[in-house]
């Protein structure tokens, strides 16, 4: 039996074919650290505020959110809380972010901290340039007086890049490079994790994944990328951001004579091959 369509019917297929519903959507995001838009964490106080640029999500409104902060060299906040808790991962200068007794602990690029909800705090930069990604499960992100703390039951952890510990390979990933470092830095193998990997200088291979929520950000180094959703090879030095959906590899290739490390946020295993 042949179906016949008239012109009519055959018109809406066209129409509906090139539909925003129906174009393919692209299963992955790639955003150079150069092509960022930045604006403020507070934009009421303009460029006293420290910079801010969101890389997924927004931090406005009830989401998890990934950002940009930067701050400049002698900035030091006055004691606050947050509504909400936060990661962070020190990109470049020299961060210290403690309880407004504690002395100054100054942590370099590479190192890792949590800020719990309701916990007072300060924040100080010390270096001639400073920014870090700055990560929330849940916003908006809100700055607060002291007389709203709260113990929420988590406690900070302030973990200076020495003394993180780096593996050839874990339980949380696959590693078939040799070379390549990984270290795990919160959540749960089953579940939404977060860990770094280091890719040596020379690098050059691929990250495999099929986490339905897989993003990473470049933290140390550069890295020059490329997927079968690119037309071309992309430099992404430090700040840069990747994200795919669903089964995906990532190419990476490591052409310095320095380590490159990235950050990883994921709900599912990946493959460094």
């Amino acid at each position: 039996m042949k179906l016949l369509l008239n012109a009519s019917t055959l018109a809406l297929v066209a129409t509906l074919s090139s539909s925003p519903a129906f174009a393919q959507q692209n299963a992955s995001k790639v955003v150079a650290a150069s092509n960022i838009d930045w604006g403020y964490l507070n934009p009421l106080r303009g460029d006293k505020s420290p910079g801010a640029a969101d890389l997924w999500g927004n931090r406005t409104t009830d989401n998890a959110t990934g950002m940009l902060v930067r701050f400049k060299k002698g900035f030091e906040s006055p004691p606050h809380i947050h509504n909400i808790t936060y990661r962070g991962i020190v990109i470049e200068g020299q961060m210290h972010n403690d309880d407004p007794a504690a002395e100054k602990m100054w942590m370099p690029a590479g190192s890792f901290w949590t800020q719990p909800a309701g916990e007072n705090h300060t924040t100080a930069a010390n270096g001639k340039t400073n920014l870090i990604y700055l990560e929330i499960d849940s916003g908006p992100y809100l700055v607060k007086p002291t007389k709203e703390q709260f113990d929420n039951g988590d406690r900070p952890l302030n973990l200076h890049k020495d003394n993180i510990v780096w593996l050839n390979d874990s339980d949380l990933n696959d590693i078939n490079v040799d070379g390549v470092k990984s270290t795990y830095v919160w959540g749960s193998t089953a579940n939404l994790n977060g860990s770094m990997i280091k890719l040596p200088a020379g690098f050059k291979g691929e990250i495999s994944t099929e986490a339905s929520e897989f993003r990473a950000v470049v933290i140390g180094g550069a890295v020059n990328y490329n997927s079968s959703e690119q037309n071309k090879v992309q430099n992404l030095r430090a700040g840069s951001y990747v994200e795919s959906n669903g089964r995906f590899t990532h190419s990476l290739e490591n052409n310095s004579d320095k380590p490159a490390t990235i950050y990883i946020r994921t709900n599912s295993k990946y493959q460094v091959n």
